[in-house]
């Protein structure tokens, strides 16, 4: 959805955004094509595989940071920018990651079981996986991967392990796959259980809690908030801080304060949710399951 996150910014030809997660920069070249000379864009990524390929875009209105979301307030200060005129979050797990087997995050090719969005820091898949306790598994397996047969993959994990480590996808694939007795029709056994493991490797769903009330923070009157979500974890957390941001604190019943006397709303909702066009599901089935919301700073 290139074009539906950026049309949903309302880009000003002189203002200032951030792209809170670069990737390879197809935002941030959109963006940069609606800026003019006065125009700037702040541009972050986790991943250092994801800033050195940016390198390449020679542009001195843009500013590209090795940093995760959760520090955009930081990397704004670093800046000295105070506000901001947009944001824009596209979650989960970028293609290159996916597609570049050394990474770790398919179970496609048989690859080190790595799964760190920022490879410069961080505990590895593996060496959570060699640790954990069946129930931490079991809990992480659930809840993040919503998979029913989690305790049932727990078990098999901690069984393989004690035989030698899990190191590769195709090893933990394949023990995954034993554990599940059922799976929707064209899954893989592994797919929620890679999910979960994945984000809780990367502290994906606390990173994006923690960025939310940053960008709103960050944010001109008028300035646009747009998040693309994957899964419906994300876009819970999304869809639940976007309501709430856009009403008045709830103070308790029988309070004796007047509608009139409350705090307002920091953010307004813009439209409706966003889905992919069943053409672009057609040219990326990755695209298939994202959803994009936008809201703007009263």
């Amino acid at each position: 959805m290139l074009e539906e996150a950026v049309d949903a910014l309302a880009i000003k030809p002189g203002g200032t955004y951030v792209d809170a997660t670069f990737g390879r920069g197809g935002h941030s070249r959109q963006v940069l094509g609606q800026l003019n000379e006065q125009g700037r864009l702040i541009a972050l990524d986790r991943d250092p595989a994801a800033v050195e390929a940016g390198r390449e875009i020679a542009d001195p209105r843009l500013k590209l940071i090795h940093a995760a979301f959760s520090g955009l307030r930081a990397a704004l200060e670093a800046e000295a920018v105070e506000r901001v005129d947009g944001v824009l979050l596209d979650l989960g797990v970028s293609s290159p990651q996916l597609d570049e087997a050394e990474r770790g995050f398919s179970f496609r090719l048989d690859a080190p079981l790595d799964m760190r969005m920022d490879t410069s820091r961080g505990q590895t898949a593996a060496e959570w996986l060699a640790q954990a306790s069946q129930q931490q598994l079991a809990e992480v397996i659930k809840n993040y991967g919503e998979e029913r047969f989690a305790n049932a993959v727990a078990k098999a994990i901690v069984a393989a392990r004690a035989g030698g480590a899990i190191a590769t996808t195709r090893q933990l694939a394949e023990i995954v796959a034993s554990a599940v007795r059922t799976r929707e029709q064209g899954q893989h056994p592994a797919t929620r259980s890679f999910q979960a493991i994945r984000i809780h490797v990367n502290q994906e769903l606390e990173e994006l809690s923690l960025v939310l009330p940053q960008a709103v923070d960050a944010l001109n009157a008028g300035g646009r908030l747009a998040v693309i979500s994957f899964h419906s974890l994300e876009d819970r957390i999304v869809k639940r801080f976007l309501r709430d941001a856009s009403r008045p604190p709830q103070l308790p019943a029988r309070l004796p304060v007047r509608a009139a006397d409350l705090p307002p709303a920091r953010l307004k909702l813009v439209g409706k949710p966003i889905s992919p066009s069943a053409a672009e599901v057609a040219a990326n089935p990755r695209s298939r399951s994202a959803v994009l919301r936008v809201a703007e700073r009263i």
